[in-house]
């Protein structure tokens, strides 16, 4: 079966790990600075805070941004579910806004058309999290200018876009956000095993999120309550989490970073292969916008299903017939049975619920061979042929 992502692991980054493990720190020592300080660097942020996962990064900013109970946090519904249940760790509500026909991304005229109408009603957001779906920036420019205007927070939810652009600007250097985080998942564009980090400008929300992830356990005199008591002495300032991670990952990580630009590189000539493959099929192919620099960490195609003899899940199963593992990012999380309880209609998001209907992920990964490729698309072809 070939999977719709994977991740690779090379010699260097098999001898970046055993360093660690032959080192006197298996956690807490230098290898996760090191790789905050390159992912920070790489992107043109002030500060990184590397966690266990994109999970766990989206929590730490929500917290460090003050979401909290009574709040109000909208996000896409093509997300993964984190991209919501961060805000419901913190006690806040949840709304969505409905996605962009052709980037799939947040839609900005339903963003500011929701928020026009929040304001009527003074039910504003406090934070809002855009997420970069595939690897493609949402537009980042528009979304803060709403957010100078409405008086929101930006959490850019970059999971998918390490070594993406948005109008030349690398993702992940907050320029048009409070704080960005990714995701170090195998199957993304580099991997820890599982990790994540937020990045940010902002100094005070960096400390927060430092602290969040240990306990809310500090050492540091400067931030205690009052005088140590001795050279042991150390102080839980709040209810915070055990998201470390470890050195092992992080020492995985600084390695895969070297070859960031290359893996990027690489799933943008793949994507391009597809592109000029699959051109002539009852398909709609990935929208790219020429201001933006995507990640690829998906290739998305949607059936025209007016023109084809089979049903979406029909296609869907005859891809794994065939020994191609495609997948389905992603089912809106408003579907899901913990949120449509809250009250939400399927009929408020027309392009999310459309998008669902006829979206599929196929294989994409920077090493995936010609052969493998070819595959892929010899299947699409005798599908819909």
């Amino acid at each position: 079966m070939i999977p719709y992502g994977r991740q690779e692991i090379t010699p260097s980054d098999i001898e970046a790990v055993v360093d660690v493990l032959k080192s006197d720190f298996l956690t807490q020592g230098p290898a996760v600075p090191k790789f905050e300080k390159a992912v920070a660097s790489y992107c043109g942020a002030m500060y990184g805070i590397a966690v266990n996962s994109g999970t766990s990064a989206l929590h730490i900013a929500c917290m460090a941004l003050g979401v909290g109970k009574n709040d109000l946090v909208w996000t896409s519904p093509v997300t993964f579910v984190a991209s919501a249940n961060c805000a419901r760790f913190c006690g806040a509500d949840i709304d969505f806004v409905d996605i962009d026909p052709k980037t799939y991304n947040m839609s900005v005229s339903a963003l500011e058309s929701k928020l026009k109408v929040a304001a009527a009603c003074n039910c504003l957001p406090k934070v809002v999290i855009p997420v970069h779906l595939s690897g493609q920036s949402c537009d980042m420019l528009s979304i803060r200018r709403l957010a100078d205007q409405y008086g929101f927070a930006i959490i850019e939810d970059a999971c998918h876009a390490l070594g993406a652009r948005f109008r030349e600007e690398k993702i992940g250097s907050c320029k048009y956000s409070d704080i960005t985080v990714f995701s170090f998942h195998p199957v993304k564009i580099i991997t820890t095993a599982e990790g994540g980090m937020a990045l940010t400008n902002q100094k005070e929300l960096a400390e927060k999120m430092d602290l969040y992830r240990t306990h809310a356990i500090t050492k540091d005199p400067a931030r205690m309550t009052h005088v140590p008591d001795g050279p042991w002495y150390y102080q839980q300032l709040d209810l915070g989490y055990n998201y470390r991670m470890t050195e092992i990952q992080a020492a995985l990580g600084v390695s895969q970073l070297t070859r960031l630009d290359e893996v990027v590189e690489k799933r943008h000539v793949l994507a391009d292969r597809y592109n000029s493959s699959l051109d002539n099929l009852p398909l709609t192919l990935p929208y790219q916008d020429a201001n933006n620099y995507s990640a690829y960490h998906l290739y998305i195609i949607r059936l025209n299903l007016e023109k084809i003899s089979f049903t979406h899940k029909q296609v869907f199963e005859e891809l794994h017939s065939d020994g191609v593992g495609v997948n389905l990012h992603y089912i809106p999380v408003y579907r899901q049975p913990y949120y449509s309880i809250l009250g939400f209609k399927s009929e408020d998001f027309p392009e999310s619920e459309k998008y669902y209907q006829e979206a599929i992920s196929i294989p994409l990964y920077h090493h995936l061979s010609k052969e493998d490729q070819d595959r892929v698309i010899t299947s699409l072809r005798r599908i819909l042929k």
